[in-house]
């Protein structure tokens, strides 16, 4: 019987090696039971630019978002000037492809022009004309997709990245407290059945936690709606811990909302900067040793990232009655904004697919983690 079992194995594993090598398993097919897997396009993939990028996101993915062409500055960069062409086509090809669309972002200190926030001599407007400013963006962008865009990230990362307080923006400084409350309410009144997201970095820190589930029983107690808090997840290979992670998937499902992650991507490059996080504004000058994988990855890192990209989809996993999405934050390693941040021009190895369109051993052992959950539900 011993033998007959080791045999059984054994026969098994060459099926499922088979399986990876031939069949050429989808993200998209792998976790179908579990949550969304997607990634942040930009415009050269919704417009057929990069026919091959185009041809990956449709075999694997089942939601998009879009990595700049709905932020303020380009979909709106004047008072009374839109520019829906690229958004255009990015929800169509959405569609097309029966994908679950995300729109990103309607309310951010960052790439928000300086026009929104002042009058005709360059002094800042009174909270009234703010309020209308964003209810009329909000109107326009949001009603345009209506029914086709499927959720929003109302709110982008308002919340300060030491102490957990309300990052000091002009959103906070002309309006208010409630910025927050006000952009959620006007995102649901331009489409009732969108779902309806924060979003931030570094949400693993206690503190920025903390911060977090403040905002968001702020908005609920106006009996306003947030149906899920998005964990952006740009990670190293070894910060933040899974228990760290963890907590703040636990923490965020006690408010009666669901988690999604949205931005991932995991740094396998040396940092300049002691945080661990995303914030744009930090740049450094370039320098030989932050970029040390000009020629190629290493085969010891590649097992780095293969470890850390496995243990966390095993944690995403885990939590699956939680987590509705899985975004990662670029198609293949050339499309990350990691080559640009926070120094530019490093060759950066943050995601599943190489610059020549391939998966890499991250991608199969993250595929090995669904296969293996699977057959354990079997057993």
């Amino acid at each position: 019987m011993k033998t007959r079992n080791i045999l059984l194995t054994s026969a098994l594993a060459g099926v499922a090696l088979g399986f990876v090598q031939k069949a050429q398993p989808t993200l998209k097919d792998t976790f179908k039971k579990d949550f969304y897997v997607g990634a942040a396009l930009n415009y050269r993939q919704t417009n057929g630019q990069d026919a091959k990028a185009t041809a990956l996101i449709k075999q694997q993915f089942n939601t998009i978002s879009p990595e700049n062409l709905l932020k303020w500055g380009p979909v709106h960069p004047q008072p009374t000037t839109y520019n829906f062409k690229p958004a255009d086509e990015y929800v169509a090809f959405g569609q097309q492809n029966k994908m679950f669309i995300i729109g990103h972002t309607l309310m951010w200190h960052q790439q928000t022009p300086k026009w929104v926030f002042e009058d005709e001599a360059g002094k800042p407007v009174s909270r009234e004309v703010l309020l209308k400013r964003l209810e009329e963006h909000i109107n326009t962008v949001v009603g345009r997709y209506k029914g086709k865009i499927g959720g929003w990230d109302v709110l982008n990362e308002a919340i300060d990245d030491q102490q957990g307080d309300l990052r000091k923006t002009k959103w906070l400084e002309i309006l208010g407290e409630d910025f927050a409350a006000q952009a959620f309410e006007y995102a649901h009144k331009a489409d009732p059945k969108a779902e309806l997201y924060y979003n931030d970095y570094s949400l693993y820190r206690p503190e920025k936690r903390e911060g977090v589930i403040k905002l968001v029983k702020g908005i609920q107690a106006k009996g306003i709606k947030v149906t899920a808090i998005g964990m952006q997840g740009h990670y190293g290979l070894r910060r933040p811990s899974i228990e760290q992670i963890e907590a703040s998937i636990v923490a965020f499902s006690k408010l009666g909302v669901h988690v999604n992650f949205t931005e991932l991507d995991i740094d396998v490059l040396p940092n300049p900067s002691r945080r661990q996080g995303a914030d744009i504004s930090e740049n450094y000058a370039a320098a030989t040793q932050y970029n040390p994988y000009q020629a190629g990855l290493p085969d010891s890192v590649q097992l780095q990232l293969s470890k850390r990209y496995a243990d966390l989809f095993a944690l995403f996993h885990k939590h699956r009655d939680v987590i509705d999405r899985i975004t990662l934050w670029g198609v293949t390693d050339a499309d990350s904004w990691l080559n640009d941040w926070p120094i530019r021009g490093r060759t950066s190895y943050p995601l599943l697919f190489d610059r020549n369109y391939a998966s890499k051993p991250a991608f199969r052992t993250v595929v090995q983690v669904a296969q293996k959950n699977k057959w354990l539900r079997l057993k």
